[in-house]
C-alpha cells in the first residue's frame, strides 16, 4: 500500500485490542469500513520469533489496510519479527508502549516502556532496519509517578530521533501498581489538551488521539483541533455501524460509500461458511457481530438469537438468517 494511503486510512483507525480485534473482526470491520486503518491484537515478538507464525499472523487479504502489533523489548527480536511479519504483506508494524497488562510488564514491554524511552528508540531503529513498511509506535501519556507535561514530549523527541514518524498516544496515564488493565482504560483522567499540544510542539509527527473517545463528532472535533489522526477502540467494537458505516461522510468525506448493517450481514455469510468449513465454529465469528444493530428495533433479538445459538454443534448461517430476521421484522 502507497505511504499516502496509510496516512490516509490513519485519519480514522479502530485500535489494537486484546482478545477482539482478531482476524474475524477485522473482517467485519473492513466490510463496513474500506479506508480506516485496523490493528492486529498485540502479539509478542517472542511468540512470532518461536511460535505458530501462520496462526499468528495469517489474515484475509481483504483486511488491507491492516497493521500489526508487535510487543517486546529487545532489539533483535523484534527486528527478526518485524522481518518475519514482513513477509506476511502488513501495511505498518506498530511497537505497543501502552499495555499495562501484569504480564507485559513482568515481560518489560508495554506502558513500562515508557520509563525507558533509550530502550524504545534502539527497538524502533531495529525494527525500521529491517522493515519494507512504516513502523510506528503506541503510547500513553506517561505511567504512575511521571509527570506527562514532561515525559511525553521527552518520549517523542527521542523516539522520533530513531526514525518514528508516526504515533498514537492515548490520552491517560497507565497506573502499573494498584489498578488492572481494565481500570487502566477508565480510571486515570483523560489529557486531551497535552496530546493536542504534542501536535503543535512536534508539528512533523503524524499523530493521532486514542482514549474515551465514543463518536464520530468526538473525532471530528480532534481532527478540527488539529490531530492528524484518531484511533477508537471500544465504541468501534461495540457500534461498528455507527462509527465505521458513518465514517466515509464524517471521516474521509466519500459520501453515500457506506455499507448498512444488514448488507455487512449478508456479505459475511460466505466468509462464515468459507470458516465452518474449515473447521471453525460459527461463534469464533458472530461473537465480533453483536453489536451491529446497537440502537436498533430488534437488536435485542438479533444479540439473544447469536449469544443462546452460536455455541451450538451444527450452528451455520441459517442461525445468522435467523437472528436478521428479529432485525428485518421489525422493520417491515
Amino acid at each position: 500500500m502507497p505511504q499516502n494511503a496509510a496516512i490516509d486510512a490513519a485519519r480514522l483507525s479502530v485500535a489494537p485490542m486484546m482478545d477482539w480485534t482478531d482476524r474475524h473482526c477485522r473482517f467485519l470491520h473492513r466490510l463496513m469500513s474500506r479506508r480506516a486503518l485496523l490493528y492486529t491484537e498485540m502479539v509478542t515478538a517472542a511468540a512470532v520469533v518461536r511460535g505458530e507464525r501462520e496462526r499468528l499472523l495469517a489474515y484475509d487479504p481483504a483486511e488491507h489496510p491492516v497493521a500489526l502489533q508487535l510487543g517486546g523489548s529487545d532489539p533483535a527480536e523484534l527486528a527478526e519479527a518485524t522481518r518475519i511479519a514482513a513477509g506476511y504483506g502488513y501495511d505498518e508494524i506498530n511497537l505497543n508502549v501502552g499495555c499495562p497488562s501484569d504480564r507485559v510488564q513482568s515481560g518489560c514491554f508495554g506502558a513500562v516502556l515508557m520509563e525507558r524511552p533509550g530502550l524504545v528508540a534502539d527497538c524502533v531503529a531495529a525494527m525500521i532496519a529491517a522493515s519494507p513498511v512504516e513502523v510506528t509506535v503506541k503510547c500513553r501519556i506517561g505511567v504512575d509517578d511521571q509527570v506527562p507535561e514532561a515525559v511525553l514530549p521527552a518520549f517523542l523527541r527521542t523516539v522520533s530521533e530513531a526514525g518514528v514518524r508516526r504515533f498514537a498516544i492515548h490520552a491517560r496515564k497507565a497506573w502499573l501498581q494498584g489498578l488492572s488493565p481494565k481500570e487502566n482504560r477508565d480510571i486515570p483522567p483523560l489529557d486531551y489538551p497535552l496530546v493536542h499540544a504534542m501536535k503543535r510542539e512536534f508539528p512533523a509527527l503524524h499523530l493521532s488521539i486514542n482514549g474515551g473517545i465514543a463518536s464520530l463528532e468526538e473525532a471530528r472535533a480532534h481532527l478540527d483541533a488539529g490531530m492528524d489522526g484518531v484511533m477508537i477502540g471500544r465504541a468501534a467494537y461495540h457500534m461498528p455501524a455507527e462509527i465505521l458505516g458513518r465514517a466515509y461522510a464524517e471521516i474521509f468525506g466519500d459520501a453515500g460509500a457506506g455499507r448498512s448493517a444488514e448488507d455487512v450481514v449478508l456479505a459475511m455469510l460466505p466468509y462464515i461458511e468459507a470458516h465452518l468449513a474449515a473447521g471453525g465454529r460459527l461463534h469464533q465469528v458472530t461473537r465480533h457481530m453483536l453489536g451491529l444493530f446497537a440502537g436498533r428495533p430488534g437488536a435485542r433479538g438479533w444479540k439473544r438469537v447469536l449469544s443462546e445459538g452460536a455455541h451450538r454443534d451444527g450452528a451455520g448461517v441459517g442461525l445468522v438468517l435467523d437472528a436478521l430476521a428479529q432485525v428485518t421484522q421489525r422493520a417491515a
